[in-house]
């Protein structure tokens, strides 16, 4: 069974584990789009080591529709937040490719989260920060974040908990449940990040878990994807040169 209690304060000892010996004093700097993960990540911060050293960063790509969720988290935590609008970075970078190169459609949709990061990196150095990641176990399973994107990140309190018990965790916390149950999206491509997979989180979560899984064509694709992106969760392979 899942002890949402007690976990939920383990991890909040944890993160202040980590700034003890990472960081003393530093903040905590994450993206904040106002889903269950980067809210949830951004209360167990609050919870761990105050409101005050806690802050947001909003990065619409233009317009967002749903940024309305971002600012009712920064609210509801009291924390500090700062908007950057990325939309003249992703154009002025997409622009400065040579017209005789054309970008896949994938490296088009991964290139903002780049530069999102991109600015939460710096947001963090200017503000004697450490970059929270904010995946989870679902989607780190099968591949669903970009490297060097929204994938990266000093210090990463979700990685081992699945999107049910992310959900979980964030009503224990009290979040409101607009920002739990808020339909996963990369707001990136227009589709729910289960309409892209192909199956749902509680699919993913119940064979993740207990190995379970009722349609065997949806077992085929979770570990294709689950093998397919292993490297995403492993050090960068290095020419052993010592070890000769």
């Amino acid at each position: 069974m899942f002890n949402v209690e007690k976990v939920t304060e383990d991890c909040v000892d944890w993160i202040r584990d980590f700034f003890e010996r990472n960081g003393k004093g530093c903040n905590a700097v994450l993206g904040i789009s106002g889903g269950k993960d980067s809210s949830v990540a951004a209360a167990l911060c609050v919870r761990a080591l105050g409101k005050e050293r806690v802050i947001g960063v909003l990065m619409p790509n233009g317009e967002q529709k749903d940024i309305h969720c971002a600012f009712l988290l920064a609210e509801h935590l009291g924390i500090r937040h700062i908007v950057i609008n990325i939309a003249a970075a992703v154009k002025g970078l997409t622009d400065a490719f040579p017209t005789d190169l054309c970008l896949t459609e994938q490296a088009r949709i991964n290139l903002p989260p780049r530069i999102r990061m991109s600015a939460v990196y710096a947001v963090s150095q200017s503000m004697n920060g450490r970059v929270v990641n904010t995946c989870n176990l679902s989607e780190d399973w099968v591949g669903y974040s970009t490297r060097y994107g929204d994938a990266a990140g000093d210090f990463s309190p979700l990685s081992h908990f699945t999107v049910g018990e992310v959900k979980q965790i964030g009503r224990y916390l009290g979040l409101p449940d607009i920002l739990v149950d808020k339909v996963p999206s990369d707001g990136l491509c227009g589709k729910t990040d289960e309409d892209n997979l192909g199956f749902t989180y509680a699919v993913l979560d119940r064979y993740i878990r207990e190995g379970s899984i009722d349609d065997p064509k949806i077992r085929e694709k979770i570990d294709a994807l689950h093998e397919r992106n292993l490297f995403k969760l492993q050090l960068m392979p290095s020419f052993p040169y010592g070890d000769l």
